[in-house]
């Protein structure tokens, strides 16, 4: 019977094509990972992998391995991660990804009762707002849009996102305000220019009851950002109108700060969704995360919140 590490190192470097890969997944260095795979090599008599400099490729009697030992070694860590828990409590570290203003506006204000209901559950928590590999990256859970749902992974929807246009009081006193999306070019407009292709995005919007759709035309922007977080403070600051996605503004439209411009209008952003692996034995910390975010966001109304028209 091979070591287990030695089978895990060689699975995981099957799964994310790299010895990298499987060394952020199993906390090891790619060093010991490959060291692992070459000792199951000697004691096997069979080379698994074709090595280049840039990936990993499983050899016939590489491909013929994975497929007998991996349902084997699920099945194995499955059991094992069935017993991860501390005097009957779930336990261990919670590796979760989630976008900068969306993780810390919507999903940190959920660790305190998260935390008080699972006391030996640490949470590790990475805000960016670049998508991960969830799986070659070894983490437990993201939250965001756009990851690519690749075999392994399972997505459920929190909520559709609308776009809305805004202002703040301060800036529209003495100002008319738009009953159309043309008389949006009117006032001063605050644009996002889109980091991968370095583009100005235009505003679209759909009406609610209608479904018609309109494409405003903005061509003399009073200023420019690349992230939608900075537009919100400095449409709360007064300095023009805003098209943003409700995560960024609700709150401020419900506490004055924003106001609300063509209320019937709006622009659907795609969904923000929980990603996570599709095991069928989920570790007991990941397993109950879901279920507590799932409840909480149901229970706060999160998907009417993010929802207009």
């Amino acid at each position: 019977m091979e070591p287990l590490n030695h089978l895990e190192s060689f699975v995981q470097s099957a799964e994310g094509g790299s010895f990298s890969a499987a060394a952020r997944r199993l906390g090891l260095t790619p060093a010991a990972v490959s060291k692992n795979v070459a000792r199951l090599e000697a004691r096997l008599g069979v080379r698994l992998f074709q090595r280049s400099t840039r990936r990993l490729t499983l050899t016939e009697g590489g491909e013929r391995f994975l497929a007998q030992i991996g349902p084997a070694l699920a099945t194995l860590q499955e059991a094992v991660a069935g017993i991860d828990t501390d005097d009957g409590q779930p336990a261990g570290t919670l590796k979760l990804s989630m976008g900068q203003a969306f993780g810390r506006e919507h999903v940190l204000p959920l660790m305190g009762d998260f935390l008080a209901r699972y006391p030996a559950i640490l949470p590790d928590w990475h805000f960016d707002n670049q998508q991960v590999d969830l799986v070659g990256e070894g983490f437990d859970a993201a939250i965001g849009g756009g990851i690519e749902l690749s075999a392994g992974l399972v997505a459920r929807e929190l909520s559709r996102i609308h776009v809305v246009a805004v202002a703040s009081p301060a800036y529209m006193e003495g100002r008319k305000r738009p009953r159309q999306p043309s008389e949006l070019a009117a006032l001063d407009t605050l644009l996002r220019r889109s980091s991968p292709t370095g583009r100005l995005r235009s505003w679209t919007l759909r009406h609610a009851a209608r479904g018609e759709e309109v494409t405003v035309e903005l061509p003399h922007p009073r200023a420019i950002f690349n992230d939608p977080e900075a537009i919100a403070q400095a449409a709360r600051m007064g300095l023009g109108a805003a098209m943003l996605p409700m995560p960024f503004v609700e709150r401020g439209l419900r506490n004055g700060e924003l106001l609300r411009l063509l209320p019937e209008w709006y622009q659907d952003a795609g969904a923000v969704w929980l990603y996570y692996p599709s095991k069928k034995l989920l570790p007991p910390k990941t397993r109950v995360f879901i279920d507590f975010v799932l409840a909480r966001f149901r229970e706060e109304r999160f998907a009417q919140r993010m929802q207009v028209g």
